[in-house]
């Protein structure tokens, strides 16, 4: 029975990060290892967060789901990709690649809007420390939050629509990891000028807006150090700023690359690559940059820990 766009494919197979076999093995459990470092990273933070009511303020109320977004965002694909490592035809129905599609736009638009607004609240805590109890009530917060996954829903929902147009006849070897935009419209044998021109509008809004509104946050957060009398705290301001900085640089530089540039000029083995970064790497990264350099977090997990103890 075909599916419901009159597709002639039923399911993929996914060729996976790479087809050298003699790497195959110590990717997976490098792979596994960073996944573990993923789950156990933000499940830890989600814990600390809730269970520690001094962490309960806007600045860790975003953490919190920074770090749940990391958590399901990194899950939608990385098993799949484990098993790619161990087996040797990984086959995923055309249903679960949809699905697959769905879920991973919705969480790394999601996770942009999530890092915009966490730039926000750094900007309004460094550049407006008096009003900020007032700028960023728990109404706003709820808000800015309730805006991310609603603009990660109607992204998702437009990529997702737009593929499930898309055509499939005979050729079902997705050259990725999983279910990607461009991987899939190499083996469309329909017309894919709508889906591109709509990934190019909707990815261009969903990485320059927050990427330009972060900079420029951080930009006045910078000048706003740069007038700071104390040179320990300049450095420590910047020493925060700076690895947000990497971190946010890490994410929306890779997404763009793959995205913003047409399909032709992206290869699909440099695709890969910078898709790594951006589904495996940040979301590992997050949790160390956003809290363990956190002296709050520090203290909250040693708390944490006597208690336990006794």
């Amino acid at each position: 029975m075909a599916p419901e766009n009159d597709s002639f494919v039923n399911e993929f197979i996914l060729m996976g990060l790479t087809d050298k076999p003699d790497i195959q093995i110590p990717l997976f459990f490098l792979f596994l290892a960073m996944y573990m470092v993923t789950v156990l990273g933000n499940l830890g933070l989600i814990a600390l967060i809730g269970l520690t009511s001094h962490l309960h303020t806007p600045m860790y109320f975003f953490l919190f789901n920074l770090s749940f977004i990391d958590l399901w965002y990194s899950s939608v694909f990385t098993p799949k990709m484990l098993m790619n490592f161990m087996s040797k035809r990984n086959v995923i129905s055309y249903r679960g690649c949809m699905a697959q599609l769905y879920f991973f736009s919705f969480f790394i638009i999601a996770e942009c809007y999530t890092l915009t607004s966490m730039a926000y609240d750094r900007y309004v805590a460094i550049c407006s420390p008096l009003l900020y109890n007032t700028v960023m009530s728990p109404k706003v917060c709820c808000s800015l939050m309730l805006g991310s996954y609603l603009m990660a829903f109607a992204g998702a929902l437009a990529h997702t629509g737009c593929m499930l147009r898309v055509t499939f006849c005979d050729a079902n070897t997705i050259n990725h990891y999983f279910c990607d935009i461009f991987p899939l419209l190499e083996l469309s044998c329909s017309s894919t000028y709508v889906i591109e021109l709509e990934v190019y509008i909707v990815v261009g809004i969903n990485i320059i807006v927050p990427s330009t509104t972060i900079f420029i946050s951080y930009g006045f957060i910078l000048s706003n150090i740069l007038q700071l009398r104390s040179t320990e705290g300049r450095s420590k301001a910047f020493s925060t700023c700076s690895s947000h900085i990497i971190a946010v640089s890490l994410f929306f530089g890779s997404g763009a690359f793959m995205y913003l540039k047409p399909s032709s000029a992206v290869s699909m083995d440099e695709g890969k690559i910078s898709s790594v970064f951006y589904t495996i790497v940040v979301p590992m990264m997050n949790p160390l940059i956003y809290s363990l350099r956190n002296k709050d977090v520090k203290v909250a997990l040693r708390k944490c820990l006597s208690k336990r103890k006794f």
